[in-house]
């Protein structure tokens, strides 16, 4: 867990939603934070695959061709902020100076077709997770929100980021930290 003076710039870390959150698009969320600074906070959410959409289905709409290799892959609801707006989340050995945002070392996001395209022909980044919309955050909100028992804060990993199951990414996340999810409470407070 991270607390305290680090808390500051959350880039490249991970948000862990409390049992207490208010937001129910926010449950059980774990969020990969892409961009932090004094002028807010974006990040996507890495444990919601939606049910309605595949990456074939998106590659359809786009018209863009693919092969069939990666047709069935889960694209996620990365959080209700531009819900039509793709992004996609990737391993760092990925990008384009023009395009990508280097979130640190591991991980990397772009929101243009090429990797899209570069994807479906097998030329993509070795991981990544496919988002429709983002979580965005105004000037101190995410501070605010963290201050008020919404979030904890993990350090990222890839097995949690690119996980094979998404279903037990919070929990995974918690046992990361030495917490018991059991343990939690949904009421807030102070010492």
């Amino acid at each position: 867990m991270v607390t305290g003076k680090e808390a500051e710039n959350l880039t490249g870390r991970l948000l862990v939603a409390m049992p207490g959150m208010l937001d129910p698009r926010f449950h059980r969320a774990v969020i990969c934070m892409c961009a932090h600074s004094e002028n807010g906070a974006m990040g996507l959410i890495v444990n919601m695959p939606t049910r309605e959409i595949r990456f074939g289905d998106l590659l359809k709409q786009l018209d863009i061709e693919a092969p069939g290799e990666h047709q069935d892959m889960p694209v996620h609801f990365g959080g209700p902020v531009e819900y039509g707006r793709g992004f996609v989340l990737h391993s760092g050995d990925y990008g384009s100076s023009d395009s990508t945002l280097e979130v640190n070392d591991r991980f990397s996001m772009t929101a243009t077709l090429d990797i899209l395209q570069d994807i479906s022909k097998g030329e993509g980044p070795a991981s990544c997770l496919l988002a429709l919309g983002y979580s965005g955050w105004g000037p101190g909100q995410v501070e605010k929100e963290i201050r008020e028992n919404g979030w904890l804060i993990c350090e990222a990993s890839e097995d949690l980021v690119f996980p094979e199951r998404h279903d037990g990414v919070w929990k995974a996340a918690l046992v990361r930290m030495g917490i018991d999810p059991a343990m939690l409470s949904s009421a807030g407070g102070t010492a």
